[in-house]
């Protein structure tokens, strides 16, 4: 079974380690920013979004935790961060992770099958997300529980 809670404070740490690491990745090979200016741009943005930490009331982050049948005690097997624009009655999810050793085992779609519990139970009627054109993983499951690509994002670097 899949649950997604709220975050814990002593989980917040090692998130931003994942977040700032992964994000600060896709920057760089996405925009051809060099290491350093991905890692700090990476850094503003979770800044940004939580000045505070987990004190917030714009942003969920959640823990995806898994508890299988025959277990007692649950596993986080990843993340999920979104923020709700009730009026809009939509959020939109600004990352979404499996640990790499816990893939290929349906927690992603079970994931955003309990998200869609959640949001459906106070009104919300609509899940936006973008998603690297390189993540393939990523676009074939958002494709799989029902996404549809609404747009693309483009960029061009000038180069004198």
């Amino acid at each position: 079974m899949i649950q997604l809670r709220p975050m814990a404070l002593a989980e917040y740490p090692a998130y931003c380690d994942y977040f700032i690491d992964d994000y600060s990745r896709e920057i760089a090979d996405n925009y051809g920013h060099s290491m350093d200016k991905a890692i700090e741009l990476a850094e503003q943005d979770l800044i940004r979004s939580f000045p505070n930490g987990l004190e917030t009331n714009e942003h969920d982050l959640l823990c995806i935790e898994f508890t299988s049948e025959s277990e007692v005690k649950s596993e986080v097997v990843g993340y999920l961060w979104h923020s709700i624009k009730v009026s809009e009655k939509s959020t939109f999810i600004y990352d979404f992770f499996i640990f790499s050793n816990q893939r290929n085992n349906g927690y992603g779609k079970l994931a955003i099958k309990a998200l869609e519990s959640q949001l459906q139970a106070i009104g919300i009627e609509q899940i936006k997300l973008r998603v690297a054109y390189q993540n393939q993983r990523a676009l074939k499951l958002y494709q799989e529980v029902g996404f549809v690509i609404s747009g693309y994002n483009m960029s061009k670097k000038i180069v004198s």
